[in-house]
């Protein structure tokens, strides 16, 4: 059974977006399936102090926040704002399990998915954790020279992603390259002592 067969016995609806709109808040409870199939949106979440951070931004085409659709507290866990004009299917919760009943690659597909994006917060969850600058620039880093495919990161996109403030993240980058762990040429940056940033996430 092809895609659109599948889509043709199932109740769905398609929304769009302009930029900076609020599409869910955190807290809100997950009843559909969001798919990201134009734009871009990014997910912010409040820390303790109230700060809002931004956990990640996300292309279409992806699923938003499929692993909290199910489960005893299935609720988001970050606000979801457009990044630009965005369009986003939904389809009902109880649709989505006759998807899983219809077509075992859906099924499949969306575990994989939701195994992916468990394994993609742990990893925020312990950046988060990090207590220096210093040390989450270090693990920031060194996700990503681990990462296949690398996207080009601005240093503002990296503060949202860290947390901080923009001059805070310049002040620490500079002087990570003044002690030659890491180079900044043209908003690229350069792993010069891979050992050290192993260091600085472990005793920093």
């Amino acid at each position: 059974m092809d895609l659109e067969q599948i889509f043709k016995e199932i109740h769905y609806n398609i929304k769009a977006f302009d930029k900076d709109v609020h599409i869910m808040a955190e807290g809100e409870k997950c009843n559909h399936l969001m798919i990201l199939i134009e734009g871009e949106v990014r997910g912010e979440m409040t820390d303790f102090s109230g700060t809002s951070v931004k956990i990640e931004d996300i292309q279409a085409p992806r699923p938003i926040a499929p692993a909290f659709l199910f489960g005893e507290k299935n609720q988001s866990p970050v606000t979801i704002i457009s990044n630009v004009a965005t369009q986003i299917l939904f389809i009902p919760k109880d649709e989505v399990i006759k998807l899983f009943q219809k077509n075992a690659v859906v099924l499949e597909n969306y575990l994989n998915i939701v195994s992916s994006r468990g394994q993609f917060l742990s990893q925020k969850v312990k950046l988060l954790s990090l207590k220096s600058l210093k040390q989450k620039i270090a693990f920031f880093l060194m996700e990503q020279k681990n990462q296949t495919a690398k996207p080009r990161t601005t240093q503002q996109e990296m503060a949202e992603i860290l947390g901080v403030t923009r001059p805070a993240l310049a002040r620490t980058l500079g002087q990570m390259e003044e002690e030659s762990i890491i180079s900044y040429t043209r908003g690229e940056i350069k792993i010069l002592n891979e050992k050290e940033l192993s260091r600085i996430i472990v005793n920093n």
